[in-house]
């Protein structure tokens, strides 16, 4: 699962590699799939990486939204 600041990461880093995409080309369309990615993991809270490996960056001890 991942956590709030996670998301916000992820989304800030996904943007800019779609921006990177759209503007540089190339090599940088690896950069707009990989962009893509992150914001889709962080829109669903759901990482399935972080599940192979037991991860969890959501706050357990915190209120749900």
């Amino acid at each position: 699962m991942i956590g709030f600041w996670d998301a916000v990461i992820r989304v800030i880093i996904g943007a800019i590699f779609i921006w990177l995409g759209i503007e540089k080309g190339g090599v940088f369309e690896i950069a707009k799939i990989m962009g893509i990615v992150l914001i889709l993991t962080a829109v669903f809270s759901f990482c399935p990486l972080y599940k192979l490996a037991g991860i969890s960056t959501r706050c357990e001890d915190c209120e749900p939204a």
